[in-house]
């Protein structure tokens, strides 16, 4: 970045602090802030309702998206931008498990994957909702549902997709970086204290062991049969037909469908038509949920805004915000 860029850069910021700084000050200082925390928390657990077709109200359809890497990165920060959420999406889901109005859901999925506990924390809140409430859900890809994207689609009553979909990548990866050659080549070394030999496996300054990777392996492999599992029973597949395709391979709609791992193509309008022909919903309203509109989703929104579009900002962003420790991911394109 040029002088010129990061003189921008620094008088964009400037404004916007003074620029809050003053239509704020007299604010801060007479608020009470005890109960402006309780209304800022009070806002994060609350849903937002927007009617997507008129209705009865008797009888709803809830869609549901899920955009984005399924991972619980915690707060949004002024770093962050609107990225998907995932305590409110399991807010959301809390929400529709208790309306009784509601009779069917479509999830609209366009995501890459995530984590292996955000991911079975959405599987296991919308098998819940099947089995207690016995509504359908459907859904609608978009231009992505690979790896936890597929894994939260798994139990649908129908999955539909667009020829042009990614899906697929059924599996288990788990990364991290070795640059102990490196290191050693311009003499940085690590001096390291701890409590067993495998405190540090996966450390990104030496070689792993090959008990170490043994044991790895163990849980990858714990975590892949679970979502062969889900698959088996969300698609009424054999474990055999499941495991043909789950070798990590992304494929497009159409193979997605010839693998009986989709229905039908279809984008979202045409999977809610079909979900109110299929059930005779046909007068039912459809709403969606949206994010709560709060101070910190704006501040999150605005510097998020004022950064995005130039790599080294974006490089500042992951490293402000991403935490770089090994874990398991049921994620396409690591």
């Amino acid at each position: 970045m040029n002088a010129k860029r990061w003189i921008a850069v620094a008088v964009t910021a400037t404004l916007i602090i003074v620029s809050v700084g003053i239509n704020a000050m007299s604010w801060v200082f007479t608020r009470d802030w005890n109960s402006f925390v309780n209304e800022i928390n009070l806002m994060e657990t609350q849903v937002q309702e927007t009617v997507v077709e008129d209705g009865s109200v008797n009888e709803r359809i809830a869609v549901l998206t899920v955009d984005g890497v399924i991972q619980d990165v915690g707060e949004a920060t002024i770093f962050s931008g609107a990225e998907y959420n995932h305590k409110q999406f399991l807010t959301q889901l809390n929400e529709l498990s208790n309306d009784e109005t509601v009779k069917g859901i479509v999830l609209s999925v366009n995501s890459p994957g995530g984590g292996v506990l955000e991911s079975s924390d959405i599987y296991d809140a919308i098998t819940e909702i099947q089995e207690s409430k016995e509504i359908p859900v459907y859904v609608a890809m978009g231009g992505m549902a690979a790896s936890g994207g597929y894994y939260i689609s798994a139990p649908a009553d129908k999955i539909y997709v667009h020829p042009e979909t990614l899906t697929g990548s059924i599996g288990v990866i788990m990364q991290s970086v070795n640059y102990g050659k490196l290191a050693e080549k311009y003499g940085v070394e690590f001096p390291t204290i701890k409590s067993g030999p495998y405190k540090d496996m996966m450390s990104p300054t030496r070689d792993m062991k090959p008990e170490e990777r043994a044991m790895l392996q163990e849980m990858i492999d714990d975590s892949y049969k679970r979502f062969v599992d889900i698959i088996v029973e969300g698609r009424g597949m054999s474990e055999a037909a499941v495991r043909k395709v789950a070798d990590g391979r992304v494929m497009n709609g159409r193979q997605a469908i010839e693998a009986g791992l989709a229905d039908d193509y279809g984008k979202l309008p045409a999977v809610i038509s079909a979900m109110k022909e299929d059930y005779h919903l046909e007068k039912a309203e459809v709403f969606e949920y949206g994010m709560p509109t709060n101070l910190k989703a704006i501040l999150s929104m605005k510097a998020h805004d004022v950064f995005n579009g130039d790599v080294e900002s974006q490089i500042m962003k992951k490293l402000l915000t991403e935490n770089t420790a090994p874990r398991m991911m049921y994620l396409y394109g690591e």
